[in-house]
């Protein structure tokens, strides 16, 4: 077999066999196919696109690349969830503790940020001393005792994804939903999750701009997992504005915290009943949890109990974390400057641009521009309006946290661009915009 073969077989628009498809990430995972000739092919995808059978065997030849994680040791039923990336969204710090609070055990593998979608890791390391470098020894001893576990992914699992996700990033080949869909998929089959919630964001601040787009993307992930064995659903949620009101790791994990005790913003809150319940659902397998709705209202009876805030507290102790900092949140890293940013005029708020505001926030140092960029826990932005509010004049609608004057400055000319207001009124943005259920694709 021969790789200009392959290349030209894309090229020409004809798919690729499975031998061809495995052959070629064994090959390029092993160092014996140069760098040029895979983004040779990588453009070819782009160009020509894949049908849903070399998109499954893609994912699954990258998943295969590294190890494969087998939780059935330790979980009945493993349950995972994935958000393509937003600005504010915690999520992940809600959700698991109230699934696992409701007797369904979370051991998941979560990544680190990259621009300004912030990661689930670098959100935990806001706590001192929070490990997420775990052995396997150790990841798989939390989840048995606490029933909640979550680490960092180590580089074992899919590697031919983290090789060509570099190379995607340097040769313009990173828009193309096959390529998209298996580097995320390929680490969630290699991760051992048996059912999964795909929250596919679209929107300002998300990478899929528009509901077509964020609909094709999540069909496709849902249409692999779906022939790899995999229990599915993805929802289509709203990023044209921030998801909560803090934006910034610490600020965050107190975000995060407060939800968990029934304090946290309204909308945010809903967001995370929603995914919950749909987790539970794929957990319950027909036989619990059945209506979604009914599911709703027992996540709501776990939010006033107070169960998941305490199963959150034990994963915190469990994995090293100083757990006075989650009892009282404003013992985490705090910034040196608080800067309020006032309305400018009155009206009603027609658009808070997600994707400005996480800028300001990297602007500011929340986030890392590259891989090895520091982060500052500390800092980030709280935003206290969402679109439809009416504001008058001198109303604070955002509140900066920063450490570095001139971070500041330049951060300013961003959150005053990411503001527009309405002289009439407008409609409040939605949530969800649809379910892509793994049984009807």
């Amino acid at each position: 077999m021969r790789m200009v073969d392959i290349i030209s077989k894309k090229r020409d628009g004809q798919p690729l066999s499975s031998d061809e498809i495995f052959w070629f990430i064994q090959n390029y995972t092993n160092d014996t196919i140069p760098d040029y000739q895979v983004s040779a092919l990588l453009m070819a995808i782009v160009l020509k696109g894949m049908i849903r059978e070399e998109t499954v065997t893609l994912t699954q030849a990258m998943a295969e690349s590294g190890d494969m994680l087998d939780l059935s040791d330790i979980l009945d039923y493993a349950i995972d969830k994935h958000s393509s990336g937003g600005v504010g969204d915690k999520t992940t710090l809600v959700v698991l503790p109230l699934v696992a609070s409701m007797g369904v055990p979370i051991a998941k593998m979560s990544g680190r940020g990259l621009g300004f979608s912030g990661g689930t890791l670098d959100k935990l390391e806001s706590i001192t001393g929070f490990n997420v470098n775990l052995s396997d020894k150790e990841f798989r001893r939390i989840a048995k005792d606490t029933g909640l576990v979550l680490a960092g992914q180590t580089s074992s699992l899919a590697p031919a994804d983290g090789k060509l996700y570099a190379l995607r990033d340097v040769t313009a080949t990173v828009e193309s939903l096959p390529l998209i869909a298996s580097s995320i998929m390929s680490k969630k089959l290699a991760a051992g999750a048996n059912g999964i919630v795909l929250d596919v964001k679209l929107g300002h601040g998300a990478f899929m701009r528009t509901l077509d787009d964020a609909r094709d993307l999540a069909t496709i992930m849902v249409q692999i997992g779906v022939d790899a064995g995999r229990d599915m659903v993805a929802l289509l949620s709203d990023m044209n504005q921030p998801l909560g009101v803090a934006v910034g790791n610490s600020l965050e994990v107190a975000e995060a915290v407060q939800t968990l005790q029934g304090e946290g913003p309204a909308y945010f809150h809903e967001h995370c009943v929603d995914i919950s319940a749909y987790m539970l659902k794929l957990a319950g397998q027909g036989a619990k949890w059945v209506d979604i709705d009914e599911t709703r209202a027992e996540v709501e009876s776990i939010f006033k109990s107070g169960q998941a805030f305490d199963r959150f507290r034990q994963m915190v102790i469990a994995q090293g974390g100083d757990v006075s900092q989650i009892d009282d949140v404003t013992k985490l890293s705090q910034a040196k400057i608080v800067e309020p940013v006032q309305a400018q005029q009155a009206g009603y708020i027609a658009n808070i641009f997600a994707d400005k505001i996480g800028l300001a926030s990297l602007a500011l140092g929340a986030g890392r521009a590259t891989k090895a960029d520091p982060i500052d826990h500390a800092v980030g932005i709280e935003v206290h309006a969402s679109v439809g509010d009416k504001v008058n004049a001198g109303d604070t609608l955002l509140t900066l946290h920063a450490n570095d004057e001139n971070r500041l400055k330049d951060a300013m000319p961003l959150i005053q661009a990411a503001i527009e207001y309405s002289e009439s009124a407008v409609e409040p943005l939605p949530l969800f915009y649809g379910v892509i259920d793994g049984t009807d694709v």
